[in-house]
């Protein structure tokens, strides 16, 4: 089946055999809340690594019964994140989500060299899929949030996680925009050099499962009608399913633009470490965190 609408991932993941969440320092309403209404939608099972009296007392205010939640005494952010990071390792969890420690420290217990979830040469990067009220389907982009500068060993990795989670959601031959600020070949931006390679590799077959193009400026990305007028040819053009952004600044414009003027709504995943995990902020609505978890657990092994 193929994701047409966020809304559609939550029948897709209750469709296939029950993943467990493990969230990390599990002690705010914000978390507690998005992971309830998850168990309580049949997408995920979950483990709450939190400081019991305390994630109890948030339950209470909230009316949340905390029996359907496995919980792991921790009262420690740092120790919080490292044992959820160790249970994934130890097979207890498919799906790690940040709680209330800080994205930092959340981080470092990704990548810890000795303990972590980063396998030998990985790229961690933040792939976001976002369904915008003016755009004709979804869209899947990244990086927005962790990877400030990717080169071009990087950025080949979030391509191929671009189209990886293309795939998930049922979209067989994604079509990639590589964005640059011009379509146009210029050999003194960086951004443009960078995506003729990546089209170049995808035409010869080492990107595969998608039609990679690029540079791409964001107009013809996503609108037909400024692709007809400069005259491009590509089926990428007024049609992409994703985009990989130059760097971290263009890309964070461009989802926050997307939310807080276009109200779109998104659901988001890092990539890379051995599961999914959810980085999720506290400003993100409800119905985002539940889109990030239902995104990393339809993605989930």
């Amino acid at each position: 089946m193929k994701v047409e609408k966020l809304d559609q991932l939550f029948d897709i993941v209750r469709s296939k055999p029950r993943k467990r969440l493990v969230a990390a320092y599990a002690n705010d309403a914000h978390t507690i809340e998005a992971v309830s209404m998850a168990v309580d939608m049949g997408i995920i099972d979950a483990t709450l690594v939190c400081d019991e009296p305390t994630m109890k007392k948030v339950c209470a205010e909230n009316k949340i019964d905390p029996s359907k939640f496995h919980i792991v005494q921790e009262a420690d952010e740092n120790k919080a994140a490292r044992k959820a990071v160790e249970l994934i390792n130890n097979g207890e969890g498919d799906v790690l989500m940040k709680g209330l420690v800080s994205t930092d420290k959340y981080m470092h217990a990704i990548l810890d060299k000795e303990k972590g979830l980063l396998p030998p040469k990985a790229v961690l990067s933040h792939v976001t899929v976002i369904e915008a009220p003016n755009y004709h389907k979804l869209l899947i982009v990244g990086d927005v949030a962790i990877i400030p500068a990717p080169d071009l060993k990087q950025k080949i990795a979030i391509t191929n996680y671009l189209i990886r989670v293309a795939h998930s959601l049922g979209i067989e031959q994604p079509k990639v925009a590589i964005n640059a600020a011009t379509e146009q070949m210029l050999a003194a931006m960086p951004a443009c050099i960078d995506a003729a390679i990546i089209s170049k590799m995808a035409d010869r077959g080492q990107i595969k499962g998608a039609i990679v193009d690029g540079p791409l400026a964001l107009d013809v990305i996503i609108d037909k009608e400024s692709a007809q007028i400069k005259k491009l040819t590509t089926s990428v053009a007024g049609d992409a399913d994703c985009i990989l952004f130059p760097n971290i600044e263009a890309g964070n414009v461009f989802f926050k633009t997307c939310t807080k003027l276009g109200n779109g709504e998104l659901g988001a995943m890092v990539m890379g470490a051995k599961v999914p995990c959810v980085l999720t902020s506290r400003g993100d609505s409800v119905k985002s965190k539940m889109y990030s978890i239902a995104l990393a657990a339809n993605a989930a092994k």
